[in-house]
């Protein structure tokens, strides 16, 4: 599960990269979703590894899911943002 999450970060921010420069307000929803999407899996990643004893380093552990929930946040008040719009 760990390589397909990878892969899916990885595609995220070439998408991320790529709507910089052409600023399509879909494809930034469509990021969006697909990093809540990732990141939702990356919490229970974490987590199973810390559980399971292969996290070790409890710290990195704990920054690591800090940023998971916290990317998760974001991305989910960009949706919300953008759902909410009234223009």
């Amino acid at each position: 599960m760990g390589g397909f999450l990878m892969v899916g970060l990885l595609v995220a921010v070439v998408a991320m990269i790529a709507n910089i420069f052409l600023a399509i307000p879909a494809l930034s929803l469509t990021i969006s979703a697909a990093v809540v999407m990732i990141m939702s899996g990356l919490i229970l990643f974490d987590t199973s590894r810390i559980i399971n004893g292969g996290e070790t380093n409890y710290i990195r552990a704990t920054v690591s899911l800090y940023l998971n929930i916290y990317n998760l946040f974001i991305h989910l008040l960009s949706l919300l943002s953008i759902f909410n719009s009234d223009d």
